[in-house]
Order: C-alpha cells, then sequence, then structure tokens
C-alpha cells in the first residue's frame, strides 16, 4: 500500500486548467501581436509615403521656384538640385514634365499628369505605371500672366518604386519581427502566468497528499480567496469523515463484545444443560445448538474481524513490527485449544529484523491461518509454524498435516466466503484467508497457498517486505 493516492479510473477530467489558461493567454497574445503588426506597418508605411510625397514636392516646387518669364515668355532653368534630392534617397528613375495649356515645353511628353487639388495651389499625387514600372507623381499648377494673356503652367516630377517598395519591404520584415518578439514574449509570460495562477492549487494538492492517514486536521494553508470556498468544503468533508471514521472504530469495537459475550454465553450455557439431559433426542438436538452457536460465533467474529482490517487497512500506520515476537505470543496463546484436539504446534523461528506494518492486521492474518490450521487437522498431528527471512522480505509459513488444498479450487479460496470442497461439515466461515490477503496486500507482501513439501497438508505463507 503506497501513500501516495492513485487516480480513479471513474473521475473524467475536463482537461487542464493550466492548458486552458495558457491557450487563452497565447492566443490573446497572437491577438495583440497581430494588432500591432498591422498597427506598425500601417504607420511605417504612411510615414514612407509621406517623406516620399515630400521629397517630390520639394523637387517639383524647386522647377516651379525656376520659372520665369522674359519678354513675354516662358523660360525654366533647371536646377541640378532639384532633381539631384530623389536620386540620393534611391537608385530610381526621375521622369518630369512641363507644360504650358496642355502643350509639352520639357521633359517627357508621354509622363501623365496627377490629377489636379482641391485648389489649383494644392499639389496632386498619382500612382501608376509607367513604362513598365511602378510610379508614384507629384504635379504642381500655376496660374501666370503673359503678353497673350492668362495661361496655366504644370510641373510633374515622378519617380519609379523599386527603391520605396524595398523600403517597405524592410519595414514589413521589421514590423514582423517586433511583433513576433512581442508574441514570443507575450507567449513566455502567458505561460509562467498560468503556471503561476494555478501553484497555489499545486500547493494545496501536495498539503493535503503528504498527510498522514490518521491526519484529519483542518487544511489551515492560506490560499488566494478564490479557493477559500474549496478550502471550507475541503474541511468540512474532513470533519464529516473524521467524526464517521470514530463513530466506525467504536461501533467496530462495541459490536465485537456485544456480539461474541452473549454467544460465548449460550454456548456455555448449552454445554452445561447437555450434561444434564439424558435422552438421546435432547442430546442431538443440544449439540445441533451448539454447532449453531458456533458457525454464528465463528461468523460474527470473522466478520468484525473483516470490518476491522477494512477499517484499519485505509488509514494503515506502520511501526516497526517484531514477527518473531508476535508470532511465539500467538503459538502461546493457541496452544491450549490445539492441545484440546492432540495437535502439537511447533514454532521455528530465528532472528529476523522488524517490518514495517500494523501489529494489530498481522496478528489478526496469523490467528485467521492458524485457526484454520488448527481446525482442519486431524488429531495426534502437528502445526509447524516458521519464520525466515531472505534479502527483502520476512515469512511466516503455517503447514499442516490436513491434506492440503484442493489444487482446481486454490485460486479461489482467497475471496470472501469461498471454501473449499473438503470443508464440509467443518465450521468457518470463508472469511480467514481473505482477511490474511488483505492484511498481506496491505502492507506490500503477498499470501501463497502451497502444498507442503511432504505432500501431507497445506502450507501457507504470509511475507511481508523489509522496507
Amino acid at each position: 500500500m503506497t501513500d501516495q493516492p492513485t487516480p480513479d479510473a471513474r473521475l473524467r477530467s475536463s482537461g487542464s486548467l493550466r492548458r486552458r489558461l495558457a491557450l487563452q493567454l497565447v492566443g490573446s497574445a497572437a491577438v495583440l501581436a497581430s494588432l500591432l503588426f498591422f498597427a506598425v506597418l500601417g504607420f511605417t508605411r504612411d510615414v514612407s509615403q509621406r517623406s516620399h510625397d515630400s521629397i517630390l514636392l520639394a523637387s517639383a516646387t524647386s522647377l516651379m521656384d525656376s520659372v520665369t518669364i522674359e519678354e513675354g515668355q516662358v523660360t525654366l532653368d533647371i536646377p541640378y538640385a532639384a532633381l539631384s534630392m530623389l536620386g540620393n534617397i534611391s537608385d530610381d528613375r526621375v521622369f518630369y514634365r512641363v507644360t504650358l495649356d496642355d502643350s509639352t515645353l520639357t521633359g517627357y511628353g508621354d509622363l501623365p499628369e496627377a490629377p489636379a487639388g482641391a485648389r489649383l495651389e494644392e499639389p496632386g499625387y498619382w500612382t501608376g505605371s509607367y513604362r513598365g514600372a511602378g510610379l508614384r507623381s507629384v504635379t504642381l499648377r500655376r496660374r501666370m500672366s503673359l503678353d497673350s494673356g492668362a495661361a496655366g503652367i504644370a510641373i510633374t516630377v515622378a519617380q519609379t518604386r523599386e527603391g520605396q517598395q524595398a523600403e517597405l519591404a524592410a519595414l514589413t520584415r521589421s514590423a514582423l519581427a517586433l511583433g513576433g518578439g512581442f508574441f514570443a514574449i507575450a507567449a513566455l509570460l502567458a505561460l509562467w502566468t498560468a503556471q503561476s495562477s494555478i501553484r497555489p492549487l499545486q500547493v494545496l494538492t501536495g498539503v493535503v497528499s503528504r498527510r498522514g492517514p490518521k491526519d484529519l486536521r483542518p487544511v489551515q494553508r492560506a490560499v488566494p480567496s478564490e479557493m477559500l470556498p474549496l478550502v471550507h468544503s475541503l474541511n468540512r468533508f474532513i470533519e464529516r469523515l473524521r467524526v464517521s471514521l470514530t463513530r466506525s472504530e467504536e461501533f467496530i469495537a462495541e459490536a465485537a463484545h456485544r456480539v461474541r459475550t452473549p454467544l460465548a454465553t449460550v454456548r456455555t450455557q448449552a454445554e452445561i444443560t447437555l450434561r444434564r439431559v439424558e435422552k438421546p433426542e435432547n442430546r442431538n438436538s443440544l449439540r445441533e445448538m451448539i454447532r449453531a452457536i458456533d458457525e454464528s460465533s465463528r461468523a460474527a467474529g470473522q466478520l468484525l474481524d473483516h470490518a476491522m482490517v477494512t477499517f484499519r487497512t485505509d488509514s494503515l500506520e506502520r511501526k516497526p513490527v517484531d514477527l518473531q515476537a508476535l508470532a511465539e505470543e500467538l503459538v502461546g496463546r493457541l496452544r491450549p485449544v490445539a492441545e484440546l484436539k492432540d495437535i502439537a504446534l511447533v514454532l521455528e523461528a530465528g532472528s529476523v529484523p522488524p517490518v514495517p506494518g500494523d501489529a494489530i492486521l498481522i496478528q489478526n492474518a496469523l490467528r485467521n491461518i492458524l485457526d484454520n490450521a488448527i481446525k482442519y487437522a486431524p488429531p495426534d498431528s502437528e502445526v509447524a509454524i516458521s519464520v525466515t527471512m531472505d534479502q527483502s522480505a520476512v515469512t511466516i509459513a503455517v503447514t499442516d498435516e490436513a491434506g492440503g488444498f484442493p489444487e482446481a479450487e486454490k485460486n479461489a479460496l482467497t475471496e470472501r466466503f469461498v471454501r473449499g470442497s473438503n470443508a464440509a461439515g467443518t465450521i468457518g466461515s470463508g472469511l480467514g484467508l481473505t482477511i490474511a490477503r488483505e492484511v498481506a496486500e496491505a502492507h506490500g507482501g503477498r499470501l501463497v497457498l502451497s502444498t507442503s513439501s511432504t505432500g501431507a497438508g497445506a502450507c501457507v505463507s504470509l511475507s511481508f517486505p523489509l522496507s
């Protein structure tokens, strides 16, 4: 029997709370990272476009400022700085066009003009394709007075977008790296938060699971306020369990006393009456009564023993038990009963180390095995008890001369209320070997049924581990 509780296969799990919390937090981090990515990407693209448009506008304004009127004619001296400022930011191609009333004065005649702004003085911007390349252009328009009258002049400056697109791609990668880094950090924080959130629950589980079988004190460890209802419910359950176990222990002890004592009294009175009765039919009736009392007494006693074993194994306390001394004491108590049937109890016990266990349970198991051996052994026979040790366990073996166990029934004899076919006519309840097996298993040991080395009887062995 281990100290750690084993999970009940019937319990259903709705999933891991830590995993559920971590997934929710990581999902939230993914959404926030996506929003951050698109927000940064949109902002950087807008800033890049505004910067590029500002340079285009500055170039067009420089050209417009170089326009003069001499002798009634429009003249344009294109300054070098007007177009070179565009070449400084990238290796894109630059185009320009100057028109006067829709007639091209200089530049690329097929270069499209940008749509007009809301007012004449406002620049117009256009994005499109020109000569197989993406283009971004700006057009400035002004009205000028000539000798022939007012005329409209338009200056368009354009630049291909390869450099801008490369810059936008770099900005996109930066935004993606920023979003990915934010997600990675947020995911790690989410996992840490999920683990930290359930840590109080894990601590509470450890506090409860590390308690001994008799430790039914209320839980007093500080917990988060959300867990207080759980701890209150647990403490109420522990209190109910403590009261129930106390009442059960008291009931078993009281029942054992109140059932065994009246039956023993009735049996004694029946035996006294049997000595006084002379009629054969009355004597036979009294003998049947005594037999029925013996059966009832043994069945009630073993049922109470089984209840006691079940109760104590549920809260097993392990203390060092000297099996040699225990066997010697029990043999001394049962020797008078064996001598009434002319059965000799022979104990062979060497020096063995103590084993961890419950002395009351082990004594109960050994007593049931010895009771069976004495009950089934023929008169003028011997019941041998040996206490031996190997590297890992101490074994108590009880060997009789009662003919042994039926081979086909051997595996079933340790089940409750199961008796062998050779037990007909013998008082018993079928619980003795069951009690012995449950005690051995509760201590991590085992019960072995076999035929004695001489073949004349049965050998029942109880093995208990040394640690």
